[in-house]
């Protein structure tokens, strides 16, 4: 986005969001949801009412959209109201989608060996196994250096992981292997 291109309400949401150290990716996010409401209701957001926000929300549930985009989209609007247009009525009463926490679907091992064995090289193998092994994100798996690897301790370390949180993971001896190779 260029400087010139910014409305002075789109620039207050992001200098709100930067203050508050959101990532680059959230930032992105609570943009584009302000936006859809923006098309929604056809006209700026900052004139929206209690009552346009809880049409949206219908919109969104009846349009078959997700639950993680619903309350996407709830929590941007919580925070354009509440803290860059200081509007707290608006967004008072609107409540997140509660979704039940599924169980990850866990791979048998010889699934688990036909996906590493699927690896066009031993560098892919390696990440395929630290994500899985670890239970790394992709980003995490791509972010990682030697220095991360513990293998006194048999640790992972994980720097600014989800949520720019630091963590250690367990380093199974065959992943050490592994990456020793």
């Amino acid at each position: 986005m260029t400087d010139k291109a910014i409305s002075p309400l789109r620039r207050r949401m992001i200098e709100d969001m930067t203050i508050r150290k959101f990532a680059p990716k959230t930032q992105h996010d609570y943009v584009q949801r302000v936006k859809h409401f923006a098309a929604f209701l056809g006209r700026s957001p900052d004139t929206a009412s209690f009552e346009d926000v809880r049409r949206y929300q219908l919109h969104l549930a009846s349009s078959g959209v997700g639950v993680p985009t619903i309350n996407l989209t709830v929590s941007t609007l919580r925070f354009f109201f509440k803290v860059t247009l200081r509007r707290h009525e608006i967004v008072e009463h609107t409540h997140v989608v509660h979704e039940p926490r599924k169980l990850p679907v866990v791979l048998s091992v010889e699934e688990v060996a036909r996906l590493l064995d699927a690896a066009p090289g031993l560098k892919y193998k390696a990440a395929l196994s630290v994500a899985y092994g670890a239970g790394l994100r992709a980003n995490e798996v791509v972010s990682l250096k030697i220095s991360d690897v513990d293998s006194q301790r048999m640790i992972i370390r994980v720097e600014q992981g989800k949520g720019g949180k630091d963590r250690n993971v367990m380093l199974s001896p065959s992943l050490l292997e592994l990456l020793r190779t």
